[in-house]
């Protein structure tokens, strides 16, 4: 049983304790570690995670791989968004460096020669979904709240988001990006999420199974049946009102249903409007893409995103000053053309995303 393994190269500004890697029996275990921020994910920790990945692939006594997130409140809650206040701030390339190296990892994780087991315990939102939903093995419990909560700071999913959402059931995906609903263990595995659902206080007994079983062996003892998805108990109406490419459209199908529908449309209005179009056309247009087309359609997204003010603007009113009332622009679903929403897909002429593992990430 070898101890911690610190990550042998970092950014200067990181922390190496913010990720912790621990090689047990056959496992290989990832630890997010910065609680006080729910394990929130800094350049620092995704370039770690990448390179420990890397060698652990090549590894023979390391058979599976496993991520969790320290502390009780989740595995993680994304990105350090307040990181990317300042960065935007600053007029910095510090976010979209950022976001390069994290879609690096997120195609990694996808395409890992090894079980990749995800213990989605917790908070799991925007970021943490990319490192854990994409893995093969992902485990929900009784604690999970998860979800793509982006236009509620004037974003659009993306770490494969739109991907992994354009492929739930009907539109329920739909509907749980233009939301940005929290989403329980139950809610994740029907949408496709995740794989398995056990209760919270087995997690410690599976991640010792697995440093001497295989993942298939660890996991199938210890898998529950998940509860009922409420989210499944809402299908008929939510593939009859997020049906079609227009969200003026699917307001008014909404409205009319009543009920949760109705609450949907109130919750969708509160939306950055140009995020809530964006992020529709994104879904629509990543439907049978790969997940690396998705990616670079994403962070393309996500430049112009940065450019503009609405991103800016949701993150100072929900984490930087917390008055909760931003000021969108434009204001209104009208004032944001077609013509608008396809500028947002329009490749950059001086960056481009690059998926390749780099030598850095090897070395």
């Amino acid at each position: 049983m070898a101890g911690s393994e610190p990550a042998r190269s970092e950014p200067a500004d990181s922390d190496p304790n913010e990720v912790l890697f621990e090689h047990r029996g056959h496992l290989g275990i990832v630890t997010l570690n910065r609680p006080k921020a729910v394990n929130a994910l800094t350049a620092g920790m995704v370039h770690a995670i990448l390179e420990q990945l890397a060698d652990w692939a090549e590894d023979r006594g390391v058979s599976t791989v496993l991520v969790q997130g320290s502390g009780s409140r989740g595995l993680c809650a994304g990105g350090d968004i307040v990181a990317i206040y300042r960065d935007m701030l600053a007029g910095g390339s510090g976010t979209a460096d950022f976001w390069e190296a994290e879609y690096r990892l997120n195609a990694m994780i996808a395409r890992y020669p090894k079980p990749y087991v995800a213990f989605m315990d917790g908070l799991v939102l925007g970021g943490g979904v990319g490192i854990s939903a994409h893995g093969s093995v992902r485990i929900v419990t009784e604690r999970t709240r998860t979800g793509m909560p982006e236009t509620t700071i004037g974003f659009v999913p993306d770490v494969g988001g739109t991907l992994l959402l354009s492929r739930s059931p009907g539109e329920t995906g739909t509907h749980a990006a233009l939301t940005g609903a929290h989403l329980d263990g139950a809610d994740a595995v029907f949408l496709g999420l995740a794989d398995h659902f056990l209760s919270s206080e087995n997690l410690p007994a599976l991640a010792a199974a697995l440093e001497r079983e295989t993942a298939e062996d660890a996991v199938g003892r210890f898998a529950e049946r998940a509860p009922d998805s409420v989210l499944a108990g809402h299908r008929t109406w939510i593939d009859e009102c997020y049906a079609g490419n227009d969200v003026e459209g699917i307001l008014r199908r909404l409205r009319a249903f009543g009920g949760e529908a109705a609450k949907a449309a109130e919750t969708i209005e509160s939306k950055s409007p140009t995020a809530v179009k964006v992020a529709l056309e994104s879904l629509r247009r990543a439907r049978g893409m790969t997940l690396e087309q998705a990616l670079t359609q994403e962070f393309t997204v996500g430049l112009h995103f940065l450019a503009g003010p609405d991103f800016r603007e949701g993150i100072r009113a929900q984490v930087v000053d917390k008055d909760r009332n931003p000021h969108w622009l434009p204001a209104t679903l009208a004032d944001v053309r077609h013509a608008d929403v396809e500028r947002y897909f329009e490749p950059h002429a001086n960056r481009e995303l690059n998926l390749s593992v780099k030598e850095t990430d090897n070395a």
